[in-house]
């Protein structure tokens, strides 16, 4: 099964692990860091849903003046996950 620990730049989030299975569905999602209720709320979402359904959704969220958010940079995760296979 595919996987990957990303390091998630200008967010609170230190880190995310993300799995998925051979046809890019999201199997599992940790993210260490970042608001916890938020931020298990989008893994739980996201488990079971195909990797580029979920970048077309959380690509480009902003967090506040942060031009980047948590699930903007797991859109990040998840392309680099997808570009492991």
């Amino acid at each position: 099964m595919p996987k990957v620990e990303y390091k998630p730049m200008g967010v609170c989030s230190s880190k995310m692990i993300v799995e998925c299975d051979d046809d890019e569905v999201i199997t599992d999602i940790k993210i260490v860091g970042g608001c916890p209720g938020n931020t298990l709320g989008v893994s739980k979402l996201c488990v079971g849903k195909k990797i580029d359904e979920v970048v077309s959704l959380l690509e480009g969220i902003k967090c506040g003046m942060r031009p980047t958010s948590c699930p903007d940079q797991l859109s990040k995760a998840l392309k680099e996950l997808k570009g492991t296979k």
